[in-house]
């Protein structure tokens, strides 16, 4: 099952991070972004980067490795209750 949502989660990934001034169009500016990520263009970045990220876990998924990557991420946090 973890193939297919990972496959799923690429397309969309994909998809999000090509398309990105369509997406632009069809919901709007995210104020956030335009606030930090640049005047006029930081919508479009931050479409990319949601696309990027959606792309980067898919791939965990699609191979299994997600449990792991959350494990060394969360490491420093869960290192003093380990021990």
């Amino acid at each position: 099952m973890h193939i297919i949502f990972g496959i799923i989660g690429i397309i969309v990934g994909g998809a999000i991070t090509i398309y990105s001034e369509k997406m632009l169009n069809a919901f709007g500016r995210i104020p956030i972004f335009e606030k930090y990520l640049g005047f006029e263009g930081g919508s479009r970045l931050g479409y990319k980067l949601i696309g990027i990220f959606i792309f980067f876990i898919s791939v965990l998924i699609l191979f299994n490795m997600y449990e792991n990557f959350m494990l060394w991420i969360l490491s420093p946090l869960l290192r003093p209750a380990l021990r």
